[in-house]
Formats: structure tokens, sequence, C-alpha cells
């Protein structure tokens, strides 16, 4: 019996809406508040930011561990008093950092918004770091430092990070088992004095959004100052290391982590949204031109993605793949292999058109209900950029030519600059 043909389905322009219904304001201290007023229901996500990442530390792990701390006892509550109101009211509170940014993501139901921005006052602006809580959030995070170093892709991560930005930069310095020592509640209060002031909070408010909030927030949050702390910023200079093909040696390892790329530009730079979309050919999705070279064709490894992020100072581009060790070096001339031919070898219409799809649909969803759309919003805030940065990237999926492809494949992926990983 034959097989059925298979019959590909048929592809369908649709218009990308990039709007976001923002209403700002600013508290009497001049906190400024973004509003997403466009939920259904009764729950309401409010995001506190603060430039509090790991770019700030003059150690590692202080920006993570001052945030981690925030939960773990204020002025008025103890640890357990404070996690105890935060179940009776189901409130959900998800501390974070990144390199750039550290603050607190809260849901909660309307019902108890009062109650709520009441304990995120405490937990933010109050917090007590205590010893004892203190002492056993570094055996915890010690713990999961060494289960993690026997995995051969946080060592590669790790190692990429440095060959890109440096071994002294924040960006790129590598946590060492003795940095668990030196954490204190002292240090953890001197980080907070300086980054968690209330004058340098943003708000970010979605969801069905009571409308007593304006209100409430003042008179939580608007009232706030803190005193005026002179900050040194360090003098790190953002610098790649020397050497461009680093092999970490793990034995007993099954697999090789390979991770390739380089510094790159950011969302500010004119290129970026091109970028994305060459981004997006080579490795960004599950129809890649990696992903059909190295997982369908050759049988190097069950996945390969590409990305290209943004930072503050700089961006970066990975390629990321764990592929056997044996077959390793083979993967790693496949990877070039697909670079040099987006370098000499245009695109034809209908990858164009699969990715120009795939990437109007992907942008859709970041505009998928109030809580996706700030994040989405806050993802352009940050680098001083506004919603019409995804217009720009809109325009751009819709119009960008092959031979611009293939320009920015030379000017951003010159394989002479790339920074080859592996760990195995």
């Amino acid at each position: 019996m034959e097989s059925a043909q298979r019959i590909e389905p048929p592809l369908h322009s649709f218009i990308t809406s990039t709007d976001i219904p923002l209403r700002q304001y600013h508290l009497s201290n001049g906190i400024p508040v973004f509003e997403i007023d466009a939920g259904t229901e009764e729950v309401t996500r409010i995001e506190f930011v603060f430039r509090a990442g790991s770019i700030k530390e003059d150690m590692p792990l202080l920006a993570s561990s001052t945030n981690a701390m925030l939960t773990e006892g204020s002025q008025n509550y103890t640890s357990e008093e404070l996690n105890r109101l935060l179940d009776y009211y189901g409130i959900f509170l998800n501390p974070n950092v990144e390199k750039d940014t550290g603050g607190l993501v809260v849901f909660f139901l309307n019902r108890h918004i009062g109650k709520v921005l009441g304990l995120i006052r405490e937990v933010l602006f109050r917090p007590a770091f205590p010893g004892k809580e203190l002492d056993l959030l570094m055996k915890k995070r010690h713990s999961w430092f060494l289960v993690n170093r026997e995995k051969v892709q946080n060592l590669a991560m790790d190692s990429f990070f440095e060959s890109v930005f440096g071994v002294h930069h924040p960006y790129g310095r590598q946590v060492l088992e003795k940095d668990f020592e030196t954490m204190m509640p002292a240090i953890l209060k001197d980080f907070h004095a300086k980054y968690y002031k209330p004058e340098d909070a943003a708000v970010i408010i979605s969801g069905k959004i009571p409308k007593k909030t304006v209100s409430l927030m003042e008179e939580y949050f608007g009232k706030l100052h803190s005193a005026k702390i002179y900050i040194e910023e360090s003098a790190n200079v953002l610098k790649g290391g020397a050497v461009r093909k680093v092999y970490i040696e793990k034995p007993g390892a099954v697999q090789t982590a390979v991770r390739i790329g380089s510094s790159a530009i950011n969302k500010r730079h004119a290129d970026y949204p091109g970028l994305k979309v060459l981004n997006t050919i080579l490795g960004g999705y599950f129809g890649s031109r990696l992903m059909r070279n190295l997982r369908e064709d050759k049988g190097l490894t069950y996945g390969i993605h590409s990305s290209v992020s943004s930072l503050d100072l700089s961006g970066y581009k990975l390629i990321s793949a764990d592929v056997d060790k044996s077959r390793r070096t083979q993967a790693v001339e496949e990877i070039y292999n697909e670079i040099g031919k987006l370098q000499r070898i245009p695109a034809d219409n209908k990858e164009m058109e699969v990715v120009r799809n795939y990437m109007s649909g992907e942008l859709l969803r970041l505009f998928d209900g109030p809580f996706a759309m700030a994040e989405t919003f806050k993802a352009v805030w940050e680098f001083g950029l506004d919603s019409s940065y995804f217009t720009r990237l809109s325009e751009t999926i819709k119009t960008i030519t092959p031979d611009e492809i293939m320009r920015l494949a030379k000017e951003y992926y010159n394989i002479d600059d790339l920074y080859e990983v592996t760990a195995g």
C-alpha cells in the first residue's frame, strides 16, 4: 500500500498588532508606575524593577543572595510569619535577578490588594536579612552549585560568558566554591541600601486592575524615601578572552556541550531586528537550518538552538547543542558550515515565507494577554525604548530581503570572532 503523500499546509499572512494599552503616572516620591489594564479575571500582577542585577555587584552571588533573602523576614515579621501570611492570602511571590535588573513579581486576587501592598512594602523595603536564614540559604545554594558542576551544560555556559565578557566583569565572572563563604548580613544590607531604594524603583501593573490601585499605591509606596548613599560604580571593562577555543575536560561525561558565539549588538541598535530574523533562520526555531542539518540529516544531536540576547552594556549571540562526545568535531564543523552558507547563499522565497510567518506568530504571543504585555513592555522599557521597537521588528520581519540577511551574516557572524566552548 502506497504511503500518503505529505502535503504541507498553506501559509497565510496576517496582521501583527503591537499595541499595548499603557497608562503611566508617578507617585509623590517620583516612582514611575505603568499600568496595563486589560484583564478579564480578578487577578493582578505587579512587578517592581530595580537596577540591582549582577552588574552592580562587586563580588559573586551578592545580587542574587540579596534578592533571595527579601522574603526571609522583615522588621515586623519573621520569615515564618511572612510566609504564612503570603500563603493565607494566596499571594504568589517571585523574587528575581538578572544580569542588569533585580526585583519582585507578585500575583494576587484583587480583593486582597491592600494586604498585598502592605506585605510587599515589608518585603522590598524593610528586609531584616537574618543570619540564620542566610546561612541556610547559602548551604542550599552551595549544594545546588555542586550538583550543577557535574553538568557539562553548566560548565560550558559559565565558560562561554567568561570568554565573551571577561573573567573580571560581572557579566562573565564565574562563581567559585569559596564565594559561598563570604556572604554576611551586613554585606547584603549594604547592597540593599544602595540599589533597592524606593525612588529608584519602577512598577509595572497588569491584569484587571482594581479602581483603587492608584490611591493604594500612593498610600503604601508614594511616601517612602531613603537616605542618599554615595555609590562608586565599578570600572570593570567588557573585554573578551584572548583564547577563542576552550575545551573543558569532564571525565565520565557521555555527551559534550557545545557553545559557540560572541558579543553582539543590543536592542538599541538599528540592525537588531534584522539580526533576530537571521538568528531564526540559523537556529531560532524547530525548522531552522541547524536543526535540519545536525538533527534531521546527520543525527548529531537531539536539538540545537541559536539565540540573540540583549544586555544593557552589550548583547550576545549563542549557538547551543549537546552532542555525542565522539562526534563533537563533526558537529562544530557543520555549525560553521551553516554560518558560511548564510553568508554566501541567499535564502529562497519559501524559507523566507516560513520564517516570516513563524516570527509574526511569535510576535503575536508577546501581546497575548495583560501579563504577557507586561513582560513585553519591560523588555523594551529597560533599554529606554517603547513599543515602537516591536513595530520596527514587525516591519523588518515582513520586508527584510535575502541580500540583507547575507549582509548581516557577514558583519555579525565572522567565524574568526566567535568563541567555541566545549565541555565533556
